[in-house]
């Protein structure tokens, strides 16, 4: 197919069904958004943000772009950036893996790290001083509507379409900014009223479960606060991850299925587990993996990975 851009490029990313991890007694899909261009569901927010922008006058053109990311949400605007013509900058907590700021970069971008131990508040705070500042458009990605718009119009309709006609029974999804929660989440559940949406989040910052922030693994999910534009309404149950089965989870489904999902993609496909085994005989599930795992080379996910000759595996045959 041919494509004036590769703006054109995101979404309708595919579905697919775990013929190897699933349990005996459930179907379970995933739905696989490294398909996008820039390789995460981020690129539908990143291009939502700034489409909308750009129709509404609100960002001129050439002006600078400014946004807090843990790196996802970066690279895909850096990309939407080039794409449109727009300077872009991001700013991003040091405890972020260091690929994403060398995408981020590659792709144009300039990136300023902040603290750590400022959290996900102190970026967004950072990227808020910019835009004072330089008179830069700051996306706020956390709090603009055309997120989860944009996947009530593009992911929760991919998502119907590919189950027309066939049974569905759970959604399982993290949240970040609470975009694709809310967005297609909500259209799915006016299309059917029983499905049933599952919101995942880490032990050790399980806001929406009641529970404090502490710092966790699973990057891009669960920042220090909960975003405006998350409609906690949508979801109708959520499952607590172990950060570390999380990590196993990811390899083992690129071990067993072939799909090479991140940090992320583990923790939502060990909520999707969970929910399988409570769910009931013939049950469909469908879980969102977010990201690919090449974002994730310098993190602990790859810790135990050798970069060396498998010699002493060869010598044990």
């Amino acid at each position: 197919m041919k494509y004036d851009n590769i703006l054109q490029t995101i979404g309708n990313t595919p579905i697919v069904k775990l013929n190897r991890i699933a349990p005996s007694h459930v179907e379970m899909y995933v739905k696989v958004e490294s398909f996008n261009p820039l390789s995460s569901v981020k690129d539908r927010l990143a291009y939502a943000v700034i489409k909308d922008a750009r129709d509404k006058g609100t960002l001129a053109p050439g002006q600078t772009v400014v946004e807090a990311t843990s790196g996802n949400t970066g690279i895909a605007l850096a990309m939407v950036c080039a794409v449109m013509g727009h300077p872009f900058v991001a700013t991003m907590a040091e405890s972020f893996s260091i690929e994403r700021r060398k995408i981020m970069r590659a792709l144009g971008a300039k990136v300023i790290l902040t603290p750590a131990a400022e959290r996900g508040s102190g970026m967004v705070k950072k990227a808020e001083e910019l835009a004072a500042k330089h008179n830069w458009f700051l996306t706020r990605q956390f709090e603009n509507p055309a997120n989860p718009a944009y996947h009530a119009n593009t992911t929760g309709p991919e998502i119907l379409r590919d189950f027309a006609g066939e049974r569905l029974d759970y959604w399982v999804t993290g949240w970040g900014t609470g975009g694709t929660l809310s967005g297609a989440g909500s259209v799915m559940k006016a299309a059917r009223p029983d499905l049933k949406v599952v919101a995942t989040e880490p032990e050790q910052a399980a806001l929406l479960s009641g529970g404090d922030w502490s710092p966790h693994k699973v990057q891009g999910w669960t920042p220090d606060f909960i975003p405006s534009i998350l409609d906690r309404e949508v979801a109708d149950q959520i499952v607590t991850i172990n950060e570390d089965e999380s990590m196993a989870n990811a390899l083992k489904i690129a071990q067993q299925e072939g799909i090479f999902t991140g940090i992320s993609g583990g923790a939502t496909l060990t909520a999707a587990l969970k929910v399988a085994d409570q769910a009931e005989a013939g049950s469909v599930i469908l879980a969102m993996l977010p990201d690919t795992a090449e974002r994730y080379m310098s993190t602990p996910l790859f810790a135990d990975i050798n970069e060396g000759s498998d010699d002493d595996w060869l010598n044990s045959l």
